[in-house]
């Protein structure tokens, strides 16, 4: 799987999200290789959006189709500043992965001094995870090869959720935890209230 996020301040939601409707519509069916989009706006108007491809090749054909530079050339118009990218070559699915059940989605940004070692730790805490919190369904954490990384995580719903995060680690898991939060270095989290899920 190949991921392709992309992110910016929004200027104008009603416009932006007319310009996702039309893609859905119009421009989806032609997506060879696309799998879905996980997208939604965070409380201070930053819209995330982590969209999912079969390859890096099938993203590279999407984005090069000339109908899909047009719709660009007005979606960005509804941000304030410019948008940024990320092309996540290294994804790793743990627990159900994402899902479009999910009533809430948080997206965590940051670089790490081990990208690789946060995979091994989820593959080592993924299974054990719903046992104590059923309020997370799974996860993608998403890597463009450098230090930098993106992890979306999957809920049940928002309530649920702030709930879960009272609840105490068990204490055999509880140093893979703490080396995962100290891997993660500075992050900044997306709050995706009314997260916008598709799948092919």
């Amino acid at each position: 799987m190949f991921i392709q996020l992309f992110q910016g301040k929004v200027s104008d939601p009603e416009g932006l999200q007319r310009c996702l409707d039309r893609w859905d519509t119009e421009l989806k069916p032609g997506a060879t290789g696309y799998l879905g989009t996980t997208a939604g706006t965070a409380d201070d108007g930053t819209f995330v959006a982590l969209a999912r491809f079969e390859s890096q090749e099938a993203a590279k054909r999407n984005s090069e189709r000339p109908e899909q530079g047009t719709w660009w050339a007005e979606t960005e118009q509804c941000f304030d500043g410019p948008v940024t990218f990320m092309d996540c070559t290294d994804v790793t699915e743990w627990m159900h992965g994402g899902s479009d059940d999910a009533g809430f989605v948080q997206i965590m940004e940051g670089h790490s001094s081990d990208v690789g070692r946060m995979r091994e730790l989820l593959g080592e805490v993924g299974d054990r995870v719903h046992e104590g919190r059923p309020d997370i369904i799974g996860g993608l954490l998403c890597g463009d090869g450098s230090d930098s990384y993106v992890e979306a995580i999957y809920f049940t719903s928002e309530a649920e959720a702030r709930e879960g995060e009272k609840m105490e680690i068990p204490d055999d898991l509880r140093p893979l935890f703490e080396e995962e939060m100290r891997l993660m270095g500075d992050v900044s989290y997306y709050d995706l209230h009314t997260p916008m899920l598709a799948s092919r």
